[in-house]
């Protein structure tokens, strides 16, 4: 399937005009202008109502009124919230330089903190009342159910309404600000890499508009200077390893002053808001409880040390010993293919036709329709995402390096577009999925292109090796990675309780935490100290684990569509559209999937330990060329 004309050079940038002309115009600012009356009217809606806490009480007429007004408004609103707050966000993500977007994101996010204090509001009237008498009298509660539901468990975690009306004015100035000040100065963080140039079987990678040539090397900005880890060069790898470790020297103390003055507040409104645990919110918002956790952590310590013999097997292919250093993680082994955009869209779209014509036209609507933004640039923020925008339209951000990785994560990014285009038509309040299920349609969409490529592959040895490789690689970040930053937060949010974190103990928690979780896997003279730096989810409690259920769940869903495809097909839909309305362990039973069970998570884990028994076999047979 050709997605698009072979002869495109440029990397796309995705294309918002058909939600407001710019950022100037009158259209965006009208629509600021309509939202921002409608909270008005909505807040006095509520005051006329009494829409707030108080003692429990028998349901009225006036209240079944009042939630039949209240919870279409609320939702219209939230689908005005995220159109406009989604554009600005386009602009600041792709640009942390224009002072214009950043200037109205910093409006709108003023304008509109009074939105939290309005939830709150609703939360303490629902608990007040019950959510079963409303549901009983009301079907527009009854549609909502579920969101209520949990709007009333979120009410015994919540402070004064005047409190959390000034919670909501100072995360301004606190924690929103402090995540900002994280994504503005990583975004234009550079380092000087020495690099050589590609050969001439590889496509050439579009160099960046504003790059600068310094004594030490191109200047790149830091998504480039990540991006060269997949770099064929080995030379080039550790340049730019050792590059990026200074560069993050020069930024170590604002950040390290941003994340203890952040996780200080947290630990702070998680005491005033009676929780017990740090971690407890993080469970609640994903609708997990502690022995799903229990669970699944047990089956990911035990799979350690096969992971570690993944990384050890990669270090002997790349020629060390003593284990893998860090510049090496994602470096390509076997015969490893360079895609050029067009390539990376068909391969994508190829392997999504082997589920459905359906997942597969996703790739030529992004394509055609201006939802991608795939070139690394001065000011773009690092990694990856997609961003619903309105009904079952989004846009996909990611800084494409022509690596397989990079197609892999073209193909993760689109699973969530998909999940959104399922979600399309549920209201904002029903579509709200918790992290750990939002990475459902992006993990089950990775292992797609996984089992295509390796069915492309054949028995050609050193091909199969590096999609193994590729493979592995974002396994090995999503279980053993992601545990040493789940480790790393648990003992970051318990020392900050007694004070104060400095740079070398932050460091020294991450290396702890690095060397716990890939054990003798990595080379522990070279890890990496500062990635509590280059991750901006220590911003969000505990943006780290739900990846690893979202990894292990999608890949439990895969095995399922392959025992039975057809009757897969039937549910799947379903299932993404529902990811709102329900707990996570009752969601999977649809599947027959039990994530409190150890033996769940294991069976996942097992279809990578395969991957990785089969990786070292090819190694040790010799099957593979590396540069």
């Amino acid at each position: 399937m050709t997605v698009t004309d072979r002869t495109e050079v440029p990397l796309p940038h995705w294309d918002v005009t058909q939600f407001f002309p710019s950022l100037g115009s009158r259209e965006l600012a009208s629509a600021h202008e309509g939202l921002l009356a409608d909270l008005g009217r909505l807040r006095s809606r509520f005051d006329e109502f009494g829409v707030r806490g108080g003692d429990r009480r028998d349901v009225t007429d006036q209240d079944v009124t009042a939630i039949d007004e209240v919870i279409p408004a609320l939702n219209e609103l939230l689908d005005q919230m995220r159109l406009v707050g989604a554009f600005l966000y386009a602009h600041v993500s792709t640009d942390a330089r224009d002072d214009d977007a950043a200037t109205l994101q910093s409006r709108f996010q003023a304008d509109t903190a009074s939105f939290a204090t309005l939830t709150k509001r609703l939360q303490a009237w629902v608990a007040s009342i019950g959510t079963e008498r409303l549901v009983e009298r009301s079907p527009i509660a009854a549609d909502h159910a579920f969101p209520l539901r949990r709007a009333e468990e979120a009410a015994a975690h919540q402070m004064s309404e005047a409190e959390e009306d000034l919670a909501a004015e100072l995360s301004l100035t606190g924690g929103r600000a402090w995540a900002k000040l994280h994504g503005d100065l990583t975004a234009r963080l550079t380092a000087p890499v020495r690099r050589s140039g590609a050969s001439d079987d590889e496509p050439e990678m579009p160099s960046i508009g504003d790059a600068d040539r310094g004594a030490d090397g191109e200047i790149l900005p830091m998504s480039m200077v990540r991006g060269l880890a997949t770099d064929p060069d080995p030379g080039v790898r550790r340049a730019a390893y050792e590059a990026e470790l200074e560069a993050w020297d020069t930024v170590a103390v604002p950040l390290a002053a941003a994340l203890n003055a952040f996780k200080g507040a947290a630990n702070t409104l998680n005491r005033r808001r009676n929780w017990q645990d740090s971690l407890d919110p993080a469970l609640f918002a994903n609708n997990v409880d502690r022995e799903t956790l229990a669970a699944m952590q047990d089956a990911v310590v035990t799979s350690l040390p096969d992971f570690a013999r993944y990384t050890r097997a990669k270090a002997e292919v790349l020629g060390h010993t003593g284990g893998l250093p860090w510049w090496d993680l994602l470096a390509p082994v076997g015969a490893p293919r360079r895609l050029s955009w067009p390539d990376a869209l068909d391969s994508v779209a190829d392997a999504f036709a082997t589920y459905s014509p359906t997942l597969s036209e996703l790739v030529r609507r992004a394509d055609t329709e201006g939802w991608l933004d795939a070139e690394p640039r001065a000011g773009k923020v690092g990694g990856a995402f997609c961003m619903p925008v309105q009904d079952d339209v989004s846009r996909v951000l990611l800084n494409f390096d022509g690596s397989f990785d990079g197609a892999q994560t073209l193909a993760h990014e689109l699973g969530h577009a998909y999940h959104n285009t399922n979600l399309g038509h549920r209201t904002p309040l029903q579509r709200q999925t918790p992290m750990a299920l939002a990475e459902t349609a992006s993990i089950f969409c990775e292992t797609i292109m996984v089992q295509a490529g390796l069915a492309g592959a054949g028995d050609d040895p050193a091909a199969r090796l590096s999609i193994l490789d590729g493979d592995l690689q974002g396994a090995t970040q999503v279980v053993a990675d992601i545990h040493s930053r789940f480790l790393f937060e648990r003992g970051l949010s318990t020392e900050r309780e007694r004070g104060i974190l400095s740079v070398d103990r932050l460091r020294e928690l991450m290396l702890d935490a690095q060397r716990t979780a890939y054990l003798d896997g990595l080379d522990h003279r070279h890890l990496h100290r500062d990635m509590w730096a280059v991750k901006g989810h220590y911003f969000t409690a505990y943006y780290n684990w739900p990846y690893t259920f979202g990894l292990l769940f999608g890949i439990g869903l895969y095995a399922e569509f392959e025992r039975d495809p057809d009757r897969f097909r039937l549910g799947y839909d379903d299932l993404l559209s529902a990811t709102g309305l329900g707990e996570s362990a009752e969601l999977a039973a649809r599947f027959g999937i039990d994530v409190r069970s150890v033996a769940f998570w294991t069976s996942s884990l097992d279809v990578l330990r395969g991957r990785i028994d089969e990786f070292c076999t090819l190694a040790q047979a010799g099957h593979h060329s590396t540069r």
